[in-house]
This record gives C-alpha cells, sequence and structure tokens, in this order.
C-alpha cells in the first residue's frame, strides 16, 4: 500500500485545502505552481475515492435493510 493510499480522507482534505492557500497567495514558480496543481488533482482524487466508498457502503447497508 502507498502513502497516497495510506491517507485518510481528513489528511487528504487538509492538505489539499493547504494546497489551495498556497496556490491562492501566488508567488511560487511556474514549475512550483503546476507541481502543486498536480498535487492537487492527486489529494481530490484520494477524496473522491474515499466519498465513492463511502457512498457505495451506504448504497448497500440501505439495499440490504429494504429487503
Amino acid at each position: 500500500m502507498t502513502t497516497e493510499q495510506k491517507l485518510s480522507y481528513e489528511q487528504a482534505r487538509e492538505e489539499l485545502g493547504r494546497v489551495v492557500e498556497r496556490l491562492e497567495a501566488g508567488g511560487t514558480s511556474l514549475e512550483e505552481s503546476l507541481a502543486l496543481w498536480e498535487r492537487g488533482e492527486e489529494l481530490a482524487a484520494i477524496c473522491q475515492r474515499w466519498l465513492d466508498g463511502a457512498r457505495a457502503k451506504l448504497d448497500a447497508a440501505r439495499e440490504a435493510r429494504a429487503q
């Protein structure tokens, strides 16, 4: 399991917030801005996977309950 896969939703969201703050503050080189953007995309994908997983669990629980 990679470090990325070990991040909790909260950890990924917090780091994503820091990345956004740095990008919004400006003052970074183009290369650094691109690296931050890419990291933000990775973190957003991690958050989305957590949310998708939670949604799938809720849907499964609702379906099991309805039967």
